[in-house]
């Protein structure tokens, strides 16, 4: 009997040790898979037109994305954060050059780069070079991590034009 109360006491954290904390990793854990059998919900995020970061000419890009959030309430949450995550994209987008974004490998970099501006706004932050690190050490067998899942599973391209 003791050492079950014991266990119960240790697995409980106290409420004022970092609350904010324990807040984003329960609204992680929430928005975590969307149910199955529902239909995914699209948030578009109007077009966005920037100077690349190209040296010897000068180019643009306009890129409009929509994001595939896992229910209408993380939908609406983001939408509130939406200058926010504007902001970011556009840091991001005017950091790449042409040459970065025309190859396959560029774009899908761009879309874990922009999904991790998505996700900043809630507290969650992405670590873009862990699935970079996997695939550079393919022979060496780990321990294969499941894939993190976030309130933004997917961010889709409508749009993308380099001039």
């Amino acid at each position: 009997l003791g050492e079950g109360a014991a266990v119960m006491l240790l697995k409980k954290k106290p409420a004022a040790e970092d609350g904010e904390e324990e807040e984003a990793a329960t609204a992680h854990v929430e928005h975590a898979a969307p149910k199955p059998g529902t239909p995914p919900v699209f948030l578009p995020i109007d077009p966005f037109t920037v100077n690349l970061n190209d040296r010897e000419t000068d180019r643009y890009a306009q890129v409009q994305v929509t994001l595939e959030v896992v229910d209408q309430k993380t939908a609406d949450t983001l939408k509130n954060y939406m200058p926010s995550i504007r902001s970011g994209v556009l840091m991001v987008l005017s950091n790449k050059s042409a040459q970065e974004m025309l190859s396959r490998e560029g774009k899908e970099r761009l879309q874990k780069e922009i999904q991790a501006e998505a996700l900043r706004p809630l507290g969650i932050e992405v670590d873009l070079d862990e699935h970079a690190e996997d695939e550079d050490a393919p022979k060496k067998k780990k321990k294969k991590k499941k894939p993190a899942s976030y309130p933004v599973t997917n961010v889709l391209f409508v749009q993308f034009v380099v001039q």
